[in-house]
């Protein structure tokens, strides 16, 4: 008998299909997201970092061009068990000259399209407003300039549009995101006329009516960045009620909450009274960092209340992390694999089962055997998820990516 057998019989004694939640793990597609392979820095050449968003650390071998962040993304989901999507921000737009982001249209994401049909791939898409000389004060959508607010009005008008192009080139839903860095540094005089402004601005965004068959809209919240520490005009309490009023979609991202939230508790309530839920899963280390994901409790927690609500098809999973300091594609294939690994627990937990045991007030049976679970070989499963996948089982997949240092990574200065 192979461990993988093994492992399937100790988890069939507690009622879980192991071959059903592996069928289940196949067909979920996480969002890649562009950004960790050359620091959010796009290809505009533009100005630095802005926005509360910063990269840190130096190390070799980042993407320069399109041509090397498209390699290292090839080398990246090689390690990664099934087909997923790539998230692209608009300021990685493929040119050739300059266009300014509110004239930006599909052809100039023609490249991505055809990187994406090429390998199977799905696309995601989101405005960029930030490290622009028109967010350069911290305000866009929220400014009370009207032509600031125009340009980046227009600029989001136009992402919609790329990504119902996405989702029709590439036969899938594209999801675009909403997020704006907009806030105030210290205590604001006037609290409600930024939102006033921002939802004035949300709702021309909005009015055009496009394929949701093809995409699917969503907003993002924060709780705060830096140099806008005192006041978020997008707050979670914001954009909440504006989903749920103007039928689009709420994006958690869990590291823009107090550090005393969690998002994994928010999932239930979201779901109850939203069709579809979108997720950035990342790692906050005391404030929203955006580290590497790991395989912890709160990863495990989200996946978790995803598949226990049974909502995987409901769902947009995206990854948001941004990790200069270390090797970036493995720091894409540790957050994939850890996202996977998170969800395999998730299906390979006998959810009915520890359900029935907390509505007939077995507490220490629930207990006992919530604890027993977390030992179970988890391992021993995605192994056999991997192998069945052609790409490198446990640690193995290290070995590739310290060759494609060496060889390709190195030569970049």
């Amino acid at each position: 008998m192979t461990r993988f057998e093994a492992a399937k019989d100790l988890y069939k004694n507690v009622g879980v299909d192991v071959e059903a939640a592996l069928k289940k793990l196949e067909n979920v597609k996480i969002s890649m997201h562009c950004w960790q392979g050359d620091d959010v820095s796009g290809f505009e050449n533009a100005s630095a970092l802005s926005g509360g968003i910063a990269a840190t650390g130096n190390y070799p071998g980042k993407a320069r061009n399109p041509e090397e962040l498209m390699a290292d993304m090839d080398q990246a989901l090689s390690l990664v068990p099934g087909k997923h999507k790539i998230n692209l921000h608009a300021s990685y737009a493929i040119t050739g000259e300059k266009v300014e982001r509110d004239q930006l249209e599909p052809k100039h994401f023609e490249a991505w399209v055809q990187f994406a049909k090429e390998r199977g791939l799905g696309l995601d898409f989101n405005p960029t407003l930030f490290s622009h000389p028109k967010a350069a004060d911290g305000l866009t959508l929220s400014h009370p300039d009207k032509e600031i607010r125009r340009f980046w009005i227009d600029h989001c008008k136009a992402s919609r549009r790329i990504a119902e192009y996405f989702g029709k080139a590439l036969g899938g839903v594209a999801l675009n995101n909403i997020w704006i860095p907009d806030g105030y540094k210290d205590i604001p005089a006037d609290r409600l006329s930024p939102r006033q402004r921002l939802k004035e601005s949300l709702d021309e965004i909005f009015a055009e009516k496009l394929d949701s068959r093809y995409l699917a809209d969503s907003v993002e919240s924060k709780v705060f960045g830096i140099g806008l520490e005192s006041y978020t005009v997008g707050s979670h309490e914001f954009y909440l009620n504006y989903a749920a009023k103007n039928d689009v979609l709420c994006l958690l991202d869990n590291g823009h909450y107090h550090p005393t939230e969690v998002v994994s508790d928010k999932i239930p309530s979201m779901l109850l009274f939203y069709d579809r839920l979108a997720l950035h899963v990342t790692r906050a280390v005391r404030w929203d960092s955006d580290h590497v994901v790991l395989f912890d409790d709160e990863t495990k927690e989200i996946a978790k209340e995803i598949v226990r609500c049974d909502a995987l098809d409901r769902v947009f999973i995206g990854l948001d992390f941004f990790d200069a300091s270390i090797n970036r594609i493995a720091a894409w294939v540790v957050g994939m694999r850890n996202m996977q690994k998170a969800l395999l627990y998730a299906l390979l937990t006998p959810h009915q089962k520890l359900a029935e045991l907390q509505n007939t007030g077995e507490f220490s049976e629930l207990m006992a055997l919530q604890e027993e679970l977390k030992l179970y070989p988890v391992g021993d499963i995605w192994d056999y998820f991997c192998a069945k996948h052609n790409v490198p089982v446990r640690e193995n997949w290290i070995k590739a990516v310290q060759e494609y240092e060496k060889t390709v990574l190195s030569k970049r200065g």
